[in-house]
């Protein structure tokens, strides 16, 4: 027979079981991304939006759990960010962390993902590595990566001519892997590289890089960097007067609302390579109307699209596999088809989502026809061209 303090344990055990059950049943998403620092017009609370539009076109339940959205802003800091991971692993009951900028700050993640089984859909920090040899068998990479990027932008250019680079890069793992990306594809076309110059995170003033990016001659002055200090650094560039000079200006990681902060008169002839643009076809236009109204007027980036994206496949794979489990989850994100607003696309054994890119112009201000009107097509660069493949990026849980 039980004792009455056996009875008691196991009524408090119960007790205590209770709202942990409850919990199971629900499936909590994080997005955490830079809510108010230089990137937050990129991602930020664009990207909470996106995912909230996701949960509800898919029903805002996912295998019968209703779906829940959390957000913070890990201000753009690895520390930060790696704390608030564990809290919501550990202690809120998060299923998924999405949005994800910064190199540091995504690796730091993945990290603590990868230890405690939880799914990342990185939707905005661009390097290989996450998909490389720091990869996790529950990530899953949606950002158009450095590698993509400086394929379609440095192809163009030098296959136009323009051989001779000199780069401007943000002095972290990030700006480092966009520059040695890039760097690749012109060496490798007969181009050269004349050097760079490294500035820290949020510089104000790009003065003395920009002198030696003037100084070397280059053809192109392609900038390594993103979000404000992108914009800033291109805004000084045209005040230098680089381009009337003949110097060619690139951004590697250019997003629409930076070309928005910039105007035309400034961001004109960049070349711009991404896997979403919101008026490339219908279906694209059809989801950024519905995202505009409800940020201020303001088109989606490729990131908050591919936060969307992100949400809207993990959220079918729960469906598909009758659980939130991790591993079963990332299983059928792997075997279910993906559509990427009408465009083809799949998930690797890796967790790299692979798709075709475009290669835009920025248009002058004579083409503009309506407002956020700034992109002109140039080509399509296929997935195959675009991104390494799993052998070259060497994931350890992948058998090569």
């Amino acid at each position: 027979m039980l004792t009455t303090l056996h009875r008691l344990t196991m009524i408090a055990a119960l007790l205590l079981a209770a709202p942990a059950m409850a919990e199971e049943r629900v499936v909590r998403i994080g997005v955490l991304g830079d809510m108010s620092g230089f990137a937050s017009q990129v991602g930020g609370p664009g990207a909470v939006l996106a995912a909230r539009m996701a949960v509800q076109d898919h029903g805002a339940k996912a295998a019968g759990m209703p779906v829940e959205i959390v957000e913070a802003d890990m201000q753009n800091k690895p520390d930060i960010a790696a704390q608030i991971a564990r809290r919501w692993f550990d202690v809120e009951g998060v299923d998924a962390i999405a949005d994800l900028p910064v190199t540091p700050v995504a690796l730091a993640v993945q990290s603590i993902a990868r230890d405690k089984r939880r799914v990342l859909l990185i939707s905005e920090a661009a390097t290989t590595e996450i998909t490389g040899r720091q990869c996790s068998p529950y990530t899953a990479h949606w950002a158009d990566d450095t590698h993509a990027l400086a394929a379609g932008t440095a192809r163009a250019l030098v296959e136009s001519g323009a051989k001779r680079w000199f780069f401007l890069t943000a002095d972290f793992a990030f700006g480092h892997a966009m520059q040695a990306a890039a760097s690749e594809v012109v060496t490798a076309l007969g181009g050269e590289v004349l050097g760079a110059a490294r500035h820290p995170l949020a510089t104000a003033d790009f003065s003395s890089f920009l002198l030696q990016a003037q100084q070397s001659r280059a053809d192109v002055i392609a900038f390594a960097n993103v979000g404000a200090d992108l914009v800033n650094a291109i805004k000084q560039a045209s005040e230098f007067g680089l381009t009337q000079g003949g110097q060619k200006l690139a951004g590697l990681i250019m997003f629409v609302s930076d070309v928005d902060a910039l105007g035309l008169p400034v961001a004109q002839g960049l070349y711009v390579t991404s896997g979403f643009y919101w008026d490339r076809d219908q279906g694209t236009r059809t989801f950024a109307r519905r995202f505009a109204p409800l940020s201020a007027g303001r088109m989606p980036t490729k990131a908050h699209a591919a936060t969307y994206a992100a949400v809207r496949h993990y959220l079918a794979a729960i469906e598909a596999a009758g659980t939130k489990d991790a591993a079963a989850v990332t299983t059928q994100m792997k075997r279910m088809p993906i559509s990427y607003f009408g465009r083809s696309a799949r998930m690797r054994a890796d967790g790299r989502v692979v798709y075709d890119l475009d290669l835009y112009q920025v248009k002058t201000p004579a083409e503009q026809r309506y407002p956020w009107d700034y992109y002109r097509s140039v080509r399509t660069i296929s997935a195959d061209q675009a991104f390494l493949s799993v052998e070259q990026g060497s994931c350890p849980f992948v058998a090569q």
